[in-house]
């Protein structure tokens, strides 16, 4: 696509679950934003503040928009990345009204180590749960009374999702919990999943949705009956007396700044604004482009004997190491011919380490920058290599 042309000749990436690249148009609002009406946002009343608040107030119309999500339930406020957002919901909660805390055994350190600390800091016992395959959760198998539930809905080592979440929604809260769900890797690729369902938490990271670097959290309006303000600062308050203030939370209209304090990254959220206004116009054939790209690569990998896919199905995210071949080395090898790719344990340490005993691994996660010919190159490239 010609909204990647900075991209140098031979250049592949092959790195999108960790930050995708940002078309032209991004770049560019971001680059107005600084040139043309630099200004604190929700502070000023003169003209270049106005035009910072319009594009703010729509782009957190535009986040609801994207999630199929009404304003009157849900609110979007703006943080740092996932992981600050997970943490700073968690920090905030009153653990007096639940009795554990969830998670799952595939999670990101984001949601794993978040429940983790929050555990200890509260005392209440945290229980971690499998996943199918899939990546679905066998619902009816686990208690969800009183539970803080916190879990991701794609996977950022190999994409799986969890296609039963609207399941999942319905059974802690009728158990009397509340469900956060950690989007990071769903919202670009996989947002299908996530669209229209009432969890009471989405935290993602915009700079894998063709965006800046920043973080989200769109939360349901109920979950504030839950939270106890611990966080305080400029941009939070009506009113301050010597000993007592008076949240704006508590007025819907500024109710997302429950969840931010202190001048925020105005500049970033306008650009994520223009990344959900780009990816509004994709066309259908680059879509189509895009799929058959990551197939190729996939059946590709899938065919090679020597290589151990972690991956059950296909998706544009794939995890695999191959066999005598360390992967560090093979990433190395792979960026001397152009080809950018992340190796390691991608954050997932506990499952892929320790539950799976896998060895450091190698992820190919595409985007809609990929071309057909960076396929071609990448399949030459891993075939020399191997063999």
């Amino acid at each position: 696509m010609d909204d990647f042309d900075y991209l140098g000749e031979g250049e592949v990436y092959l790195d999108s679950a960790c930050q995708s690249l940002r078309p032209r148009c991004v770049i560019q609002a971001m680059e107005r934003y600084y040139t043309e009406h630099n200004s604190c946002g929700e502070r000023v009343k003169y003209k270049w503040g106005r035009e910072t608040d319009a594009l703010v107030d729509g782009c957190r119309e535009k986040v609801l928009k994207y999630l199929k999500l009404k304003s009157r339930k849900y609110t979007v406020s703006f943080t740092l990345n996932t992981t600050y957002g997970i943490n700073l919901i968690l920090s905030q909660i009153d653990a007096s009204k639940f009795k554990k805390i969830v998670t799952s055994e595939i999670e990101h350190n984001s949601p794993f180590l978040g429940t983790m600390g929050f555990s200890k800091r509260t005392g209440l016992p945290r229980e971690v749960i499998p996943r199918n395959d899939d990546g679905t959760i066998d619902v009816g198998a686990y208690d969800f009374t009183d539970a803080i539930v916190v879990v991701n809905c794609a996977s950022n080592f190999d994409g799986r999702k969890l296609s039963n979440l609207p399941e999942l929604c319905k059974a802690v809260h009728k158990a009397g919990g509340i469900l956060i769900i950690d989007a990071a890797q769903a919202m670009a690729h996989s947002v299908d999943v996530l669209r229209g369902v009432g969890v009471d938490a989405i935290c993602f990271s915009a700079h894998k949705l063709y965006a800046p670097s920043l973080g989200v959290i769109v939360w349901r309006d109920e979950l504030e009956s839950y939270l106890q303000p611990l966080w305080l600062g400029g941009g939070m308050v009506d009113d301050v007396e010597r000993d007592s203030f008076a949240l704006s939370a508590e007025n819907k209209e500024h109710k997302y700044t429950r969840f931010e304090s202190g001048l925020q990254a105005w500049g970033e959220i306008i650009g994520l604004g223009a990344a959900l206004d780009w990816l509004e116009k994709v066309p259908k054939s680059a879509w189509k482009d895009f799929e058959n790209n990551y197939h190729r690569l996939y059946e590709f990998l899938k065919a090679s004997p020597k290589v151990h896919l972690v991956n059950h199905e296909v998706n544009p995210t794939m995890t695999f190491y191959v066999e005598g071949v360390g992967s560090h080395l093979l990433g190395e090898a792979l960026s001397r011919k152009g080809i950018m790719a992340r190796t390691g344990y991608f954050c997932v340490h506990y499952y892929l380490d320790h539950v799976l005993g896998l060895p450091p691994l190698i992820r190919f996660s595409l985007g809609l920058h990929t071309k057909a010919s960076d396929i071609d190159k990448v399949m030459n490239a891993l075939g020399k290599i191997i063999n």
